[in-house]
């Protein structure tokens, strides 16, 4: 089967899970995903370490290569994609900036939505660079399938690490989709009515489909993940976790210009805000030089 071919099934259960009215329904999704976040992160990560040391491991070369120009756009780029990661606490970073009655839930959330982030992406990022160097790939699983057809880990142990990962990027799409079902619903819903009555669920259920078959077919057509996440990244992760948050607290709290607070607000919302226009630039240029191997519907 062709990749397009599984895209279109992914987003055909997509298309399903997408129904559900609000983001107090998807609670238990989220659960899900987060113990299947943990759960493929530590495969990963003990795959990793696991190859590193048996005798199929590849050779480790960490030289950075290309020109040092090409370096410098790749580490604009790769910061733009490292935003992506870190956008997961947007929702109770705003909110816990917003007004003091929900600071201090927002804020244990937040601590426990960072604290997630980190220990699993650092875990899968140097595990995975220490074992195949400047090999690793954009997706470190594909690592795993070794040259040739030769895998490097049991063929169980690839296919529950896949799983996980599979539905742990399902329900983490079924989250995302929640703000554009939001704005749809706010002016083409009936706040007056049950959120299942006809009058709602037509509407709801129209066009949540169309978004969902939508971001399908460009997803199927433009299956260049590494490329499209960091122009996402510079253009909406980084000005959303970086440099609303900033603003929002130096206007809805207003601490005094003199103190240390508005000043490392300031700071790192001016620092992000740089680094939107470098990682944008780095972003673009990096499309337009792949854009050489880019084909529509590609079999990556």
């Amino acid at each position: 089967m062709k990749l397009y071919q599984f895209i279109i099934m992914f987003g055909c259960v997509t298309l399903f899970l997408a129904q559900m009215p609000s983001f107090h329904s998807l609670r238990h999704i989220n659960l899900v995903s987060l113990i299947l976040c943990l759960a493929y992160s530590a495969c990963v990560t003990a795959g990793c370490i696991y190859i590193g040391h048996t005798n199929n491991a590849p050779i480790k070369d960490y030289s950075i290569k290309g020109s040092t120009k090409d370096r410098y756009f790749g580490i604009f780029n790769g910061i733009s994609i490292i935003a992506t990661t870190y956008a997961s606490g947007i929702f109770p970073e705003i909110q816990a900036t917003l007004a003091p009655p929900v600071k201090g839930k927002m804020f244990k959330g937040l601590c426990v939505c960072y604290s997630v982030i980190v220990t699993t992406y650092f875990s899968v990022a140097m595990s995975g660079y220490w074992a195949f160097g400047n090999q690793a790939m954009g997706t470190v699983l594909s690592n795993f399938m070794g040259v040739d057809g030769k895998l490097l880990l049991p063929t169980w142990f690839l296919l529950v690490t896949n799983v996980f990962t599979l539905v742990q990027v399902l329900a983490l799409t079924v989250v995302y989709l929640q703000p554009t079902n939001e704005v749809f619903e706010k002016k083409f819903a009936d706040p007056k009515m049950d959120q299942f009555s006809i009058r709602n669920v037509v509407p709801r259920l129209i066009l949540r489909s169309v978004t969902v078959v939508v971001a399908t077919f460009f997803a199927a057509m433009l299956p260049f993940f590494g490329d499209i996440m960091a122009l996402f990244g510079a253009f909406g992760c980084i000005p959303l976790d970086f440099i609303l948050p900033m603003i929002f607290y130096n206007v809805a709290f207003k601490p005094s210009k003199q103190s240390l607070i508005f000043w490392v607000n300031t700071l790192i919302a001016g620092v992000s805000l740089l680094l939107v226009g470098v990682g944008a630039v780095a972003s673009v240029r990096q499309i337009v030089l792949d854009a050489k191997t880019y084909r529509l519907f590609a079999n990556m």
